[in-house]
């Protein structure tokens, strides 16, 4: 595994559009070659016998059923409008 050096961080912050400090540079060198041998630790883990998963819990649709409802009464929904023309909201023109 190559090791992160200052050049790297430079690259990436550089591709990030980052301005980093030389004490950051090397904050962030000594986090990022942290989490990579985190990652290269993990690697080493078996698991050929592992199913692969988008969601450690199993996922069921969590949306309510389209049900036909009454719309909310027009006067009601128009009383917090800071303007208002009739039944519509006012707002201001942002075409000319």
């Amino acid at each position: 595994m190559k090791e992160i050096g200052i050049q790297d961080v430079e690259h990436v912050a550089m591709l990030a559009r980052l301005e980093l400090s030389d004490e950051e540079k090397h904050a962030m060198t000594a986090q990022l070659r942290d989490i990579l041998h985190y990652v290269a630790k993990l690697n080493e883990l078996d698991t050929d016998a592992v199913e692969p998963t988008a969601h450690i819990l199993p996922m069921h649709n969590v949306q309510r059923p389209d049900e036909r409802r009454p719309s909310l009464d027009a006067e009601a929904v128009l009383q917090n409008a800071p303007k208002r023309t009739g039944d519509l909201f006012q707002v201001p023109l942002v075409v000319e």
